[in-house]
């Protein structure tokens, strides 16, 4: 019989502002790799929100791989130098935003984040992603990031916007589109 892994939630060990790595290495709190760390889960949590309010079988299969493959991203910057993610991944999420992508009408206006409630919770995954992508970003400029990881990310808020797109059009959410014309009014 194998042990169980997390057989005791508090450690006591971070009391000192410190956490640590999965290579035993303890680092600040404070550090930007926990902050990206944060940033995807709470992409992750997001995902979970937005998981349990689709009700599109297209949709609903492919958030929970998503959630693993943010999972394997954290994973690799606690284990630094670690590459989990790669290219066919990345891939993946390409052929998933041209398949969504040809069903919905040509963009002609900004759209605002709104419509139904997934498509809601989509728009806000989308802006969850893109602080993770920037801070993964100024991260990778002085430490080692798996390049496949970033662009993994910066798919998969493209991903986000379309899917949002997507859900607004299967749930009967309107697209609320930016209204250029009232700056117009007000000058």
């Amino acid at each position: 019989m194998t042990g169980n892994r997390l057989s005791k939630i508090y450690t006591r060990t971070g009391d000192d502002g410190t956490t640590g790595l999965g290579n035993g290495e303890r680092i600040e709190k404070t550090n930007i790799r926990i902050d990206v760390m944060g940033d995807l889960d709470e992409l992750n949590s997001v995902f979970g929100v937005l998981g349990s309010s689709v009700v599109v079988d297209s949709v609903s299969s492919h958030i929970l791989d998503i959630q693993h493959r943010l999972f394997d991203i954290g994973g690799e910057l606690a284990i630094p130098g670690s590459a989990v993610i790669n290219s066919v991944h990345v891939d993946n999420l390409e052929e998933h935003i041209d398949t969504y992508n040809e069903e919905l009408p040509a963009l002609k206006e900004f759209i605002l984040p709104g419509g139904s409630l997934s498509a809601s919770i989509c728009h806000l995954a989308r802006s969850v992603c893109r602080r993770a992508e920037r801070n993964l970003v100024a991260m990778s400029r002085n430490e080692y990031i798996n390049p496949e990881s970033l662009h993994y990310i910066n798919r998969l808020s493209d991903l986000l916007f379309v899917l949002a797109r997507v859900l607004n059009q299967e749930n009967g959410g309107k697209e609320i589109f930016w209204n250029s014309e009232r700056l117009k009014r007000s000058v």
